[in-house]
């Protein structure tokens, strides 16, 4: 999956104070391969999109993550293309180039396809999370030609001032209800420590998903996967002879 940016026009200086910022805008043509080739554009400050053009009108990225409709409220499918659109934007354009820290081992997630399953976490009006998910029988990828083995949670965000609040634990349990039916649940491999934490605290509270939980490679084959409650208690075992050397 590729990204064309392209160059428009030459930059031009913004003065700002004291400060002069380099405004130019990037194409993005499409935003994800397989998207209907609409044209949208990136208006960048420095490293730093500062708009989006949308609809023959230029957004600020914030203000594309609003809604006025107070049914949007908490995790709810994405569905139509509007949906799309704040997807990638909070992938590709907050987590991607504003919110993920370069210096720690954030994990990294590709545009995601047209066709991904995901849901959007909305909170006052305002998008600030999403997770999407591979379902049992779907393809691994392009070309693979095989299918994933058992639902798979693939990526998961939570914007940064609405962090440790429990919204990554409301996503992981909402997953598997989502996905009560079935045996075995995968969390895409690799799991970020954070992650880890929220997987933690999620076992801790429900004993009862220990067995089902498990960290996933595509397929997701029973030698492809590591039970994660297993792997929170080797850990844990392994601190105190950390700490004591």
């Amino acid at each position: 999956m590729k990204e064309k940016h392209v160059k428009e026009a030459s930059a031009k200086p913004s003065t700002e104070g004291d400060k002069k910022m380099w405004l130019y805008v990037a194409k993005i043509a499409p935003l994800v391969a397989s998207w209907p080739c609409v044209q949208h554009c990136f208006l960048l400050a420095s490293s730093l999109v500062v708009a989006v053009y949308v609809k023959e009108s230029w957004w600020t990225t914030e203000d594309v993550l609003r809604t006025s409709d107070p049914a949007r409220e908490g995790l709810m499918k994405v569905q139509s293309f509007g949906e799309r659109i704040v997807l990638f934007i909070l992938n590709v354009v907050i987590f991607g180039r504003l919110e993920r820290n370069l210096d720690d081992d954030d994990m990294f997630f590709l545009p995601h396809s047209v066709k991904e399953e995901a849901k959007i976490l909305w909170r006052d009006g305002a998008a600030v999370g999403f997770y999407t998910t591979k379902r049992k029988g779907s393809l691994c990828g392009d070309g693979m030609g095989v299918c994933y083995l058992l639902p798979v949670l693939d990526t998961v965000f939570v914007r940064r001032n609405h962090r440790r609040q429990g919204l990554g634990l409301a996503m992981l349990r909402d997953f598997c209800q989502t996905f009560r039916e079935d045996e075995a649940l995968g969390i895409s491999w690799p799991i970020s420590p954070a992650m880890y934490q929220v997987c933690r605290k999620f076992l801790v509270a429900h004993p009862e998903e220990r067995g089902r939980l498990w960290e996933a490679e595509p397929p997701g084959a029973w030698g492809q996967r590591v039970n994660i409650w297993l792997k929170v208690q080797l850990q844990q075992a392994r601190r105190p002879d950390c700490e004591s050397g």
